[in-house]
């Protein structure tokens, strides 16, 4: 079943991990998918292609909040529309909470909350005109909980997770539906620093029901769902992927 055939799809930080493995299950459902990302994202362009997916590469840094209105604009221009779009780019800084420079504050805030915002208010202008859209946010298990070191982390997912449920509020009768993913503790790159601290690794692994760290591709099947036409009556809600962590 090609569940997106004929969408327009946009896809923050698809360059690796998480983003690259939505970007490629978006273009295998037949979605024309807008890759947004910092660097080059050669590989994942090579795997969609290779399946015979269709996929055009925008180069952004989230950090700019200011330039989303154009980087919309330019997607919706090349593309044709947006029907779908995935907010996953986002970035992480761990300092002790007496320690965390106000750089690095400023940085997740503006990248991780500041510019998903925008990207939601840019993109959710071309869906409420046409009556159709998908909006799917990265939230995170601190979206719920307040972690260890990584408060501006914690802070900018729970602000994803309540405005998820404001913009649903507003625009959920104009037929756009906005959910949240949250992801559990996946073996990617931002997780680098748990995974290798072996007294962490150990304790996170204890706690989760599945009895393994997930992986990217796991985070997939959800994206699809929230991003196809089963989903059109699900709205507002914050899905957790985390192999029964919340549950524990």
């Amino acid at each position: 079943m090609r569940q997106l055939e004929g969408k327009v799809a946009i896809v923050t930080g698809a360059n690796r991990g998480i983003g690259k493995a939505i970007a490629t299950a978006y273009a295998l459902e037949g979605a024309y998918v807008a890759l947004v990302c910092r660097s080059e994202p050669a590989a994942t362009v090579k795997e969609i292609e290779n399946a015979g997916g269709k996929c055009a590469v925008f180069h952004y840094d989230f950090a700019d909040v200011a330039g989303t209105e154009k980087l919309v604009k330019d997607v919706a221009g090349k593309c044709g529309t947006i029907d779908i779009l995935f907010n996953n780019a986002g970035t992480q800084s761990r300092h002790p909470c007496t320690e965390f420079p106000l750089d690095d504050w400023t940085r997740v805030l503006d990248i991780n909350c500041n510019a998903v915002f925008f990207m939601c208010q840019q993109a959710g202008k071309v869906m409420i005109e046409k009556g159709y859209g998908k909006i799917i946010n990265m939230a995170s298990l601190l979206s719920f909980q307040g972690g260890l070191t990584v408060p501006a982390y914690a802070a900018s997912k729970g602000a994803v997770m309540q405005f998820t449920k404001s913009l649903s509020n507003e625009w959920a009768k104009l037929g756009v539906n906005v959910n949240c993913i949250a992801p559990g503790y996946l073996d990617t790159e931002m997780n680098a620093a748990l995974i290798n601290d072996p007294v962490r690794s150990r304790q996170i692994l204890e706690r989760i029901p599945a009895g393994r760290w997930g992986k990217a591709e796991d985070i997939a099947g959800a994206a699809v769902f929230l991003a196809s036409s089963a989903s059109d009556y699900v709205t507002g809600i914050v899905l957790p992927v985390d192999g029964g962590w919340l549950g524990r």
